[in-house]
């Protein structure tokens, strides 16, 4: 819920920024500007909505999205003085404190319910306002049905006379009925134009042929399609006034740019008929919410005087007063390039890895997530098979928490922070909520009892600059280091899914991610839990805790049989509190039993 609304927030935020972007050009530049260009001007408005649903992974646009993040988030880290380090080793021993959760609880300000209840209040409106839009539009439909077609020669002889003038191939099906009192225009994909049948009946072919001409004006303009994207903006953005202000600034300049449009197709002296044409159907409205998906020739007192002042002032627009507004235009799809990627920040989809590999069996572990919803992966290297648990969730980018210290390790030991026989750091005597914590670490205990300030002093001396290097290198989840450089793997920016633990321990076991030899080995050796048999067990566990409570619990890792190496990944989740790593890798080792993988 809380990343739902971040994203509405954001969003909203930008676009009325942009909003007020839009209305101070239009101001300032309002005589460099053609009448269409004030109008088109407003389509700009789309980019930062669509931005947050464009598929970025799949035109390979997500990395270019990483680096703004980073670039934009930076944080300038002082490297600490390195602590004195003296050499001891990583042995290979069974180490069960692997299977234990030691970690500490992040603490959100904002609680769960604040989001929900914001969530639940946004969805009210929404619901709201697609069911009026849902009415409108079965209104038009009536109405499509009930209204009568229209036979009159003369009026089909205007109709197509008007059409050729204007640009429009398409076939307009004229239609006239008693349920408006002003003609309007409907249907994208097979149009109409109403007319009222008091209208047809008082009203002069002269006249007819202006209404006509304006009518075609909008369908040519496709101001219909715009009509449902201003709607989706009523949607998305019920709550926010600016969006609204704007709405009606939009249609009073898709009226405008009708207008002139039309005008520049008629001859001087027609100018002021054109004009008292419109004057008469001042004020004579449809239905209101059928108006949002239908234009008309008609509109409000305020508008029509607008209308009528902007035709006693209408001068042919020069090539040059074109140009001018090419310009305009162009400047702000650069200042609207700059400002997107704002909300691709937090809207772009990146919470989620589209996993689309061959040889993978999707089976049903439910019995063993009885009180969690979680998934289960597990690959066979050997013969390059997948077995997976709940497909949704194994590509769900989530927080590592500790299982990222894997990889904090092997950061460090490539950066010659540590070495493999020279990897212990001094406690400096800080007092740590896990008792395991307070006293001096090397890279087995760290990883062992896993000891946030270990790493987190790795992690500074290697630098975030160089941290974003090796995460881009090896593609670890979405690669995003903009939290906090002592936590953004806990609970925090950092995320990544279950397929993409296994597919990159499968590179890391396979020695495919360009690592030093001794350094993967060391941190093999630091990860080995336990063997049975003829089995080996490697493997790290994290816990999610955020306000005291278990919410996200890990284990990743591979097991060695005889020649056959199977890499897994389990994650669990609970609101309540009980998903820790331990259970985690309580639920995977029952997996593995049964699968015969690790007896």
């Amino acid at each position: 819920m809380d990343t739902i609304m971040l994203r509405i927030f954001v969003s909203t935020i930008v676009v009325s920024f942009l909003i007020f972007v839009i209305l101070l050009i239009k101001k300032l530049l309002n005589p460099h500007m053609t009448a269409k260009a004030h109008y088109q001007i407003w389509y700009f408005l789309c980019i930062p909505i669509l931005a947050g649903f464009l598929p970025w992974n799949t035109f390979r646009l997500g990395e270019g999205i990483r680096y703004f993040k980073s670039f934009l988030f930076m944080h300038s880290d002082e490297l600490s003085k390195s602590d004195r380090m003296t050499g001891v080793d990583a042995t290979q021993a069974p180490n069960s404190d692997l299977l234990h959760d030691f970690t500490v609880s992040v603490n959100k300000s904002t609680p769960d319910f604040i989001y929900q209840t914001l969530f639940i209040v946004w969805m009210i409106g929404v619901v709201l306002f697609v069911v009026a839009a849902v009415y409108s539009n079965y209104q038009i439909h009536q109405m499509k049905k009930s209204a009568a077609a229209v036979h009159n020669q003369k009026l089909m002889e205007l109709l197509e006379a008007c059409k050729e003038l204007v640009g429009v191939k398409r076939n307009i099906r004229l239609r006239e009925t008693l349920l408006i009192a002003s003609p309007i225009t409907v249907g994208i994909f097979r149009p109409y134009i109403f007319l009222s049948s008091k209208t047809r009946e008082d009203t002069s072919l002269s006249e007819l042929k202006y209404v006509f001409l304006h009518e075609l004006q909008h369908q040519k303009s496709k101001d219909l399609f715009v009509n449902y994207v201003m709607w989706l903006f009523r949607i998305l953005y019920w709550f926010n006034p600016i969006v609204w202000y704007a709405i009606k600034r939009i249609q009073l300049d898709r009226e405008l740019a009708c207008d002139a449009s039309v005008l520049n197709l008629l001859e001087e002296r027609e100018y002021i008929e054109y004009g008292h044409t419109i004057i008469r159907f001042a004020d004579k409205k449809h239905d209101q919410t059928l108006g949002q998906f239908a234009p008309g020739i008609g509109g409000t007192k305020r508008h029509i005087k607008q209308r009528i002042l902007s035709i006693a002032s209408f001068s042919s627009e020069s090539r040059y007063l074109k140009w001018k507004s090419k310009v305009i235009c162009s400047i702000l799809g650069m200042v609207v390039l700059v400002i997107t990627p704002m909300t691709t920040v937090i809207a772009s989809p990146d919470d989620v890895y589209h996993f689309n590999g061959k040889n993978v069996v999707y089976e049903d572990l439910s019995s063993y997530f009885e009180g969690y919803k979680g998934s289960f992966v597990l690959y066979d290297s050997s013969k390059n098979h997948y077995q997976i648990y709940n497909r949704e969730l194994s590509q769900q980018r989530i927080s590592p928490n500790s299982t990222y210290k894997i990889y904090s390790a092997l950061f460090a030991l490539e950066s010659n922070v540590i070495t493999p026989n020279n990897n212990e750091q001094v406690w400096d005597w800080k007092p740590h909520p896990i008792p395991e914590w307070n006293q001096n670490q090397n890279l087995a205990t760290a990883l062992s009892h896993s000891v946030n300030w270990y790493f987190q002093n790795t992690d500074r001396e290697v630098g975030r600059k160089k941290l974003q290097e090796y995460f881009h290198k090896i593609e670890y989840g979405n690669e995003d280091l903009t939290g906090n450089l002592d936590s953004y793997w806990m609970e925090s920016s950092l995320k990544i899914s279950p397929i993409e633990q296994v597919l990159l321990l499968s590179k890391l076991g396979e020695n495919q991610l360009g690592f030093k030899t001794e350094n993967l080995q060391a941190v093999k050796q630091a990860i080995f839990i336990e063997e049975q048999k003829n089995s080996m067990l490697y493997g790290k566990t994290g816990t999610g805790m955020i306000n005291d409570k278990n919410v996200n619990g890990w284990f990743i890792g591979f097991v060695d049989k005889d020649e056959d190496r199977f890499y897994f990944a389990i994650n669990i989740q609970n609101k309540d509190g009980q998903a820790q790593g331990s259970k985690a890798a309580e639920i995977a080792k029952q997996i593995l039993h049964h699968k015969k993988i690790y007896e």
